[in-house]
């Protein structure tokens, strides 16, 4: 179930709004490959994960302009205040986003393997869908 526009939110959970198949990188990756995908501007949060589990998250303003491009860019990655789990009300999503002007948190299980992406529209009015993900991936 996605609701399309944020309305009456008590009845779903982070697991009910999460894009299923967000995009991710490896620990490997480096500064020069996060910021290449970084170029395109829909893509606000990286998950670097190993293997099934999530190992960190970044967003562009976390790797310095001064960063070897060489360099790890798992260095810059973290967790605290952008994870959620599945069950996690939606209410309770939009205010810690709100907080934290966020527009992303990865969906994790307890063992902290990534299961999808909270993804905050841009009009702050509804959340990305796997179907809103495909459509711009083919375009």
């Amino acid at each position: 179930m996605q609701p399309s526009r944020i309305a009456n939110v008590a009845p779903y959970t982070a697991a009910n709004v999460m894009v299923t198949r967000p995009k991710t990188m490896t620990l490997a990756s480096t500064v020069a490959e996060v910021r290449q995908v970084f170029r395109d501007d829909h893509v606000h949060m990286l998950l670097l994960c190993e293997g099934a589990r999530l190992a960190g998250t970044i967003v562009r303003s976390d790797v310095p302009d001064s960063a070897d491009p060489s360099s790890p860019a798992h260095a810059w990655a973290r967790l605290e205040g952008r994870v959620t789990t599945p069950m996690t009300p939606v209410k309770d999503l939009l205010s810690s986003m709100q907080a934290s002007q966020s527009r992303r948190l990865a969906v994790v299980d307890p063992c902290g393997r990534l299961l999808g992406l909270v993804c905050l529209k841009r009009e702050r009015m509804g959340f990305c869908s796997d179907k809103d993900v495909l459509a711009r991936a083919t375009d």
